[in-house]
């Protein structure tokens, strides 16, 4: 993902904090959803190295994913394509499709839950030139999100299991997310070199079943100790009422501290292509920090994003919010 410098001038007019009613909120159930867990396939995807799109240590851990998925409950499909890179050259593409329903749901809208799986191929915010080459980790930056998803699709199972499934979700784990043109390269620089994923399913899979989707949820960098959720603002002006919704939650939870009330940047996300290409509303949750200089974690796109800036109370927050939606 990357701040989408063009559209950085709407923002001097809102930048300050967003003034909530300071009505009293009404209770919510605190959702089942276990941090260890969700932490434990973070773990897991980690023993696998960086998730290097075409690599084994990314195909293998694709397989992993789709056979988790499927012992969880789904249905699973594999989304294959191709889509150009930042240079030109067609890059495969893997999409984990996972449907959660059961025959009472299967009719009903759908919620849509996604993240990415890659992780990026360059660690090209290091501060050493040579270090800019290695493969970034991606704890944080790819695998915290599908940590949270996967135990999300867990807590699902067992809903489909003892029948108290309301409604069908689908749980969509893209590729080649951060296959975003590297700081070091010297030709043109394109935003739609990231996200590659998303733009094939949205573009494909989503133009036959966009009408079957209520809205969507997006997570990204969701494992941060000090994780900072502001209101991004592609998923303000696509998705609003439901960014309302899920930021009320948080706030009736208590986790208000994580899910803040500031405007970012509109940031091109997965949740961007899937509101801009395939109609359906997303919102994007995405660490976010408006006081330091790229907004993103100091370790982003480095070779530091590994467990040791992973949090299972930032996961326990993140999880319970996205689960109370379902």
């Amino acid at each position: 993902m990357r701040k989408n410098l063009l559209s950085i001038l709407i923002l001097l007019g809102i930048l300050g904090s967003l003034v909530s009613c300071g009505k009293k909120q009404a209770a919510v159930t605190r959702p089942a959803f276990s941090s260890d867990s969700a932490y434990a396939y973070i773990e897991r995807q980690m023993a696998f190295g960086p998730r290097v799109p075409n690599s084994k240590a990314h195909n293998d851990c694709a397989v992993w994913l789709i056979e988790t998925l499927r012992e969880q409950g789904a249905i699973v499909e594999l989304q294959r394509g191709q889509m150009p890179d930042y240079r030109g050259n067609m890059q495969q593409i893997y999409n984990i499709i996972a449907h959660f329903n059961n025959p009472q749901t299967a009719n009903r809208p759908r919620i849509l839950l996604g993240a990415h799986y890659d992780t990026r191929p360059w660690c090209d915010e290091e501060e050493n030139y040579n270090d800019r080459y290695y493969n970034v980790p991606g704890a944080n930056d790819g695998a915290s999100g599908v940590g949270v998803l996967l135990e999300i699709g867990r807590q699902l199972g067992q809903r489909i299991a003892d029948s108290t499934l309301r409604i069908p979700v689908d749980i969509v784990l893209f590729d080649c997310e951060d296959m975003g043109t590297p700081r070091f390269y010297t030709g043109e620089e394109r935003e739609d070199t990231w996200c590659l994923g998303s733009q094939l399913w949205a573009t494909s899979y989503a133009k036959i079943n966009a009408p079957t989707y209520q809205f969507g949820i997006v997570l990204d960098m969701v494992g941060a100790p000090d994780a900072s959720f502001p209101r991004e603002m592609y998923s303000t002006s696509y998705a609003a009422n439901y960014q309302q919704q899920i930021w009320s939650t948080a706030e009736k939870l208590g986790y208000g501290t994580y899910f803040n009330n500031q405007q970012s940047y509109p940031i091109t996300d997965d949740h961007y292509y899937v509101n801009y290409l395939a109609g359906i509303p997303c919102v994007d949750i995405i660490h976010y920090d408006i006081r330091n200089a790229t907004g993103f974690p100091k370790w982003w796109h480095t070779r530091n994003d590994n467990m040791s800036n992973i949090s299972k109370t930032t996961l326990q927050a993140v999880g319970e919010v996205v689960m109370a939606q379902l």
